[in-house]
């Protein structure tokens, strides 16, 4: 089974930093699959908490290599929730790249573990007869705390639905389990780790050089 590695979000920094200075990233240090895959990026400001920046993925089997490439760019730049990262934000960024695997039907919504499932649901919006879906990530119930009836009607909320959320409706969901590895890393990480296997440190042309 292939496990989101320090490689992957080393090429996720590559892509968005030669985004900026408009060149090339370097090859991916990584072999190629086909597999479901996230791009997350936070912003952690004065020591607190890492906030979301953006992230953005697919449900759907991607090759890990132009996967990356191209969600690392979606996430940073095209997350509607947010603004785009611009290029002094780069030294307060961390990255998480996610790796989707072993995906299950649920037996009803509530067949799932906090912190170790990742779900997506599906269901019929009764005031629209429309069909709505969202996924959350297997981490994000986890970091937010919540119960798993929690978790759902958050969920229902980011599908797009704003009517009364009953018992009745919840039970109607259908819901896909999966589960991911991770792998997170800091813009200085990722800094240091490129000085030692490049011989210098990445530049963003017009910004000021930052020493770690």
């Amino acid at each position: 089974m292939v496990s989101a590695n320090r490689e992957m979000v080393v090429y996720c920094f590559d892509t968005l930093v030669a985004h900026y200075n408009s060149e090339e990233a370097p090859p991916a240090a990584f072999d190629d699959g086909l597999h479901p895959l996230f791009v997350t990026w936070k912003k952690i400001v004065n020591g607190g908490d890492p906030r979301l920046r953006g992230c953005i993925g697919t449900l759907e089997a991607r090759n890990l290599i132009s996967g990356f490439k191209d969600y690392a760019l979606t996430s940073a730049l095209r997350d509607r929730r947010f603004s785009p990262i611009q290029a002094k934000e780069l030294p307060l960024l961390e990255c998480t790249v996610s790796v989707l695997t072993d995906y299950e039907t649920a037996n009803h919504y509530l067949d799932w573990e906090v912190g170790k499932h990742g779900v997506i649901i599906e269901f019929t919006d009764p005031d629209y007869n429309t069909r709505r879906s969202a996924t959350y990530l297997p981490d994000v119930a986890a970091n937010e705390g919540w119960t798993k009836i929690e978790a759902i009607d958050s969920l229902m909320r980011k599908a797009g639905y704003n009517g009364v959320i009953t018992e009745a409706l919840r039970k109607r969901i259908q819901m896909t389990r999966y589960q991911s590895t991770l792998f997170t890393m800091h813009y200085s990480d990722y800094v240091s780790y490129v000085k030692e296997t490049r011989g210098e440190a990445p530049c963003i042309v017009g910004a000021k050089p930052r020493n770690y």
